[in-house]
């Protein structure tokens, strides 16, 4: 009788609303079990007002409850998945020769998208991607770690740009984040939070995955929600890009079994195949079997090219771009030690490429094995941005040298690492070479926004319910701000004008679900106009034309002068819709096509806060960001503590600085770690071993200084210290376009009690990072050491720590100095 009197009052209160809002209550108004789909438009929806009765007691009292809300009905299951650093022409599913069955399964069940494009570069695409804005737009022109202070680079997330996350879990979905989040800023990754840019604070209701650009997959720095783990401890052979699908088909049973009906958005990002490239060794074999890169890079790139016109996937008359003989070496060329130490890169490369693709298949089938695969909408887009040439032109054992600017020789890279590439010994990244072919039939790599070689990714949908075009080639262009707008037409939920309160700026991309019917396989695109920029280098496609900066700095050169001004950078035209690859620079052929385009690039490079351009690379790394320690030089431990992250910890890079760490060393002797950063590829450590005091500095895992006192420090409190004096003017003079004050020498002292124990001179620093998958550890070290041979994580301090101070004193340029700088950069900009 209560429930009856309840559904008249709720009738009468619904009298005057809107039907369709009526019209989506499901179930018995006020009953535990009625649901509602809301009109979306505000979120959270409001709340729903009381429909019951209340009287002095319950025995008079109608009970009610509010509807939980849920998505419309038939709203499909959604799997995002996409791959990183993995250009066009990598998997088999786009005429690669890397076996990618999985891939190839969604393209075979549904659609291959062959006219896909990113950004060129890692948290901008992702940026793009999870709330369907351009990645200037909101925060990513770069990726984090490279965060400057304007609007369009400063990596934080506006609230007024939610999430695809975000809204679809407010309309009823379960939404969870597995892998890479390379959109938390780098300066907000602690534990000390906020967590609202992390993915918990962005919509996703799980996560599962690590921080930052890349991670070591074999100890990974890797979180649960907002808690750091550590599941590999104990486990040898342990590896993230299984452990992670592990984890979303536990998640995913999980939630099945609670709520079989529950819809679910599932955004699965492994970290492969970005360096480093950590396959198992099983995979390493059965690649190797196979031979694939014995003939070298020219030869593999005229094999993908004949591949992808038999699939279809490029046009029949689709001119392969010429090979940069002017940048890099032909295959004949090399000398046979190249040629061995490049094969074994790119196995390692493509071992890691089909290991990840068997992992996502896993995830595939387990949605299946649920008997959800019908409704499930599932995009997988192949990379992020086009193959990386990051590993420079020999290739890398450790990607952490490269962002230092140190290059490893082909002869030490063969003695020192060719046995180990790949495992948990190497940080490894293939030669420039390979990536260039991998990026077929396009020129240029990741990083490159001007050129379809670091924006061209390979995408495939499926969606068995609706899409029946099974096989079927999408040629139309579009962008990932795309992305976002198809899961809310596909779900049939409505874009909302206020999130939190906070009017929501409109999303930028289009939707592509109307080329999931075969009427419209070649329709025009409904994405019309599309600039790119990443650092510095430019282009605008508009209808069919794209409008590209000529490439001025090799994406490898990491560390080279770049050009003041890129607004001055010449402009490239191609007719896009006869040249796929952008093989014919037609500029001046139409130069009125050229100034027309020119103008709509500034007015979208306006609108969307792309300005102002800055063609730094590297050395935006160490420019001042808000974090915890901003304007910060003297810091203190009391206690042990893991787990600060780089962008939170205190740099000591570029400066003279000093450690005072004052200890109870126990009666036994002391041994164990007092305070390191970084691990196994760069970073330092000051410890006690064996009761000697150590100070060591890894550099890159090429090099290791090590400072040792020659006795043990006695039991009993004392006062450790490790003294260094930089010799160089600091990051000041990268105002100057110069390099001279980084990366400079100095000479470290290693004092017990006030007494020098060690001295000596090192001639080079680090100049601009640390291993940036490692942490700040007190007390102990977490993940991997800086020293194999002296010690084995976690290497916890036996003793009692009373307080580690670390005071940093960074240099200042003087008036004279700044005038040297400034006379030094006038001549060098004359010389040129």
């Amino acid at each position: 009788m209560r429930f009856l009197r309840s559904i008249l009052y709720f009738s009468a209160m619904l009298a005057g609303a809107s039907p369709a809002l009526a019209q989506q209550i499901r179930g018995v108004p006020g009953a535990p079990d009625a649901t509602v789909t809301i009109k979306g438009d505000q979120l959270p929806s409001p709340p729903f007002k009381f429909g019951g009765k209340i009287e002095k007691n319950a025995a008079q009292s109608t009970p009610f409850w509010p509807p939980r809300i849920e998505p419309p009905k038939g709203a499909p299951n959604v799997l995002l998945i996409m791959t990183d650093d993995s250009g066009f022409g990598v998997p088999s599913a786009f005429g690669g020769v890397i076996p990618t069955p999985s891939l190839d399964r969604i393209a075979n069940n549904g659609l291959r998208y062959t006219n896909f494009n990113s950004t060129a570069l890692c948290s901008p695409t992702r940026a793009a991607l999870i709330t369907g804005r351009n990645h200037h737009s909101v925060g990513f022109g770069v990726v984090s770690e490279q965060a400057t202070g304007y609007p369009g680079y400063n990596s934080v997330i506006p609230d007024n740009k939610a999430t695809i996350g975000r809204i679809l879990k407010d309309n009823g979905y379960r939404t969870s984040w597995f892998g890479k989040d390379h959109n938390t800023p780098a300066f907000e990754a602690s534990q000390d939070g906020p967590f609202d840019q992390w993915p918990i604070g962005m919509g996703f209701e799980y996560f599962y995955g690590f921080l930052g650009g890349d991670a070591n997959q074999w100890q990974p720095n890797l979180f649960r929600n907002t808690t750091q783990i550590y599941p590999f401890l104990g486990k040898p052979g342990w590896n993230l890009t299984t452990a992670m699908a592990d984890d979303a088909i536990a998640y995913l049973n999980r939630i099945n079994a609670l709520a079989p009906e529950q819809p679910f958005f599932l955004y699965y990002v492994p970290g492969g195949t970005h360096a480093p490239h950590h396959p198992t060794p099983e995979w390493v074999k059965k690649i190797g079997d196979l031979h694939l890169f014995d003939k070298g890079w020219n030869a593999l790139r005229d094999q993908i090219y004949e591949n992808q016109k038999k699939l279809g996937v490029i046009p029949q008359n689709a001119k392969l771009t010429p090979w940069p003989h002017d940048l890099l070496k032909n295959w004949d060329e090399l000398s046979a030690d190249e040629k061995k130490l490049y094969i074994k890169q790119a196995e390692i490369f493509a071992a890691y490429a089909a290991y990840t693709d068997h992992e996502i298949g896993r995830v595939i089938q387990a949605v299946e094995d649920m008997g959800k695969l019908d409704n499930t909408l599932i995009i997988y887009i192949n990379g992020d941005n086009g193959t990386s040439s990051e590993g420079q032109i020999h290739g890398t054992p450790n990607e952490v040298a490269m962002f230092n600017g140190v290059q490893a020789p082909v002869e030490d890279q063969l003695k020192f690492f060719y046995d180990k590439w790949g495992t948990d010994q190497t940080y490894p990244h293939m030669a420039v070479g390979w990536a260039w072919a991998f990026d077929t039939p396009f020129s240029w790599t990741k990083q490159i926004a001007s050129h379809f070689g670091g924006v061209r990714q390979g995408m495939a949908i499926s969606w068995p319910k609706v899409v029946t075009d099974k096989g079927g080639v999408r040629n139309q262009f579009h962008h990932m701000i795309d992305i976002a707008p198809t899961i809310l037409e596909a779900a049939h939920i409505a874009e909302p004008k206020v999130v939190d309160g906070v009017k929501q700026s409109p999303i930028e991309g289009v939707s592509l679900t109307y080329t999931f019917d075969k009427a419209n396989a070649d329709a025009p695109s409904r994405h019309k106009t599309q600039y790119f920029e990443m650092l510095g280098d430019h282009a605008i496609y508009r209808e069919g034309w794209i409008a590209s900066t000529k490439v001025m700095r090799p994406p490898w050169d990491v560390m080279g002068k770049v050009s003041e001004d890129p607004s001055a950078y010449p402009w490239e035209l191609y007719d896009v819709r006869n040249d796929w690859t952008q093989s014919e620079n037609v500029a001046d052929k139409y130069p009125a096509k050229v100034k027309e385009l020119e103008k709509v690039f500034w007015a979208e490079a306006k609108k969307y806060q792309v300005l102002p351009l800055d063609a730094t690379v590297a050395t935006r790394l160490v420019t001042p960001r808000p974090s915890i320690t901003a304007g910060r030089s003297v810091f203190a431990w009391t206690a042990p503590l893991t787990g600060t992250p780089n962008g939170d910890a205190p740099s000591i890079l570029d400066a003279s600085y000093n450690f005072k760490a004052e200890i109870d060393v126990p009666d036994a002797g002391g041994d164990g770690m007092l305070v390191t950063q970084g691990g196994r590829f760069a970073g330092y450590g000051f410890y006690l071993l064996k009761g000697k005091p150590v100070f060591t500095w890894n550099l890159v895992d090429l090099k290791r200084i090590r400072w040792e006192g020659r006795d043990p420090v006695p039991p009993g409190r004392h006062a450790l210290e490790f003294d260094f004096k930089y010799d160089g003017l600091g990051v000041g003079t990268l105002a100057f376009n110069s390099l001279s004050g980084i990366g400079q020498g100095g000479t470290g002292v290693l004092k017990v009690d006030g007494k020098v124990v060690a001295e000596q001179k090192m001639e080079r620093t680090l100049p601009l990072i640390l291993q940036w998958d490692e942490a700040l550890d007190i007390g102990s070290d977490t993940l991997t050491g800086v020293n194999d041979a002296d010690y084995q994580p976690p290497f916890a301090f036996n003793g009692k720590i009373e307080k580690i101070t670390l005071t940093i004193d960074r240099p200042k340029l003087t008036a004279e100095d700044e005038k040297r700088l400034t006379e030094a950069a006038r001549d060098n900009k004359t010389s040129e």
